[in-house]
């Protein structure tokens, strides 16, 4: 009552951004280094650290109702979860992604291109330097299928009232089994409202709860 006579004497802003297991920007996420290692010289994804400074972090929502909640790092490594709702209290599915390659289309015949490689249900990673995925999005079926299409709401500060960027992403998601677990490659075109598109290809690999902390 009194807080509310004369003033609060925290000024500190609400922080209005989901929190994951308490990963959100400006926390440090500690990671269990044998999730990749454990795959040995069969993977091409490779990181040279077990901690993340997580500097900004973005939200998803789908059709379906559920949520996607991405974090990332200054270098663009991204902790990726799904959610059933958007505080992120409900979290499962988690991966860890490291870019991989990142292109400016120069026209309209190369964004053609690239969206027509993407619906194919095989990625021929050739020309990137990585192996072939099959396509995990739509995997039961071989027939052509159009890209996902959706918009990340990008954050860098924890108490921000609007959002840093928005981004249209026009998406596909792949995956290749391994002998020890699964590689996960995410090929995009991104849009920024007021930037420039560019195609990205991130490789990840999926993380247990335990495999992480912040």
């Amino acid at each position: 009552m009194f807080g509310k006579l004369f003033g609060s004497k925290d000024k500190t802003p609400p922080a209005r951004l989901a929190q994951v297991r308490n990963v959100t920007v400006g926390r440090a996420v500690a990671l269990d280094p044998l999730a990749w290692r454990r795959l040995g010289d069969e993977t091409v994804f490779a990181l040279d650290r077990d901690a993340l400074d997580i500097t900004a972090q973005g939200l998803i929502t789908l059709e379906s109702g559920q949520y996607v909640h991405r974090f990332y790092t200054d270098d663009h490594v991204m902790l990726q979860a799904m959610s059933d709702d958007a505080t992120g209290e409900q979290s499962y599915d988690f991966s860890l992604f490291i870019p991989w390659t990142s292109a400016y289309p120069p026209g309209e015949a190369e964004r053609r291109a690239w969206r027509d490689r993407l619906s194919e249900p095989l990625f021929r990673g050739g020309r990137e330097d990585l192996p072939d995925y099959p396509r995990f999005w739509f995997s039961e079926t071989d027939a052509r299928q159009p890209p996902v299409t959706l918009w990340e709401t990008i954050w860098d500060d924890r108490a921000a009232v609007a959002p840093y960027a928005r981004i249209f992403q026009t998406c596909m998601l792949y995956a290749r089994d391994l002998p020890s677990g699964r590689e996960l490659m995410l090929a995009l075109e991104q849009q920024p409202e007021g930037g420039e598109t560019t195609h990205e290809i991130m490789v990840g690999i999926p993380l247990e709860m335990a495999e992480f902390r912040a």
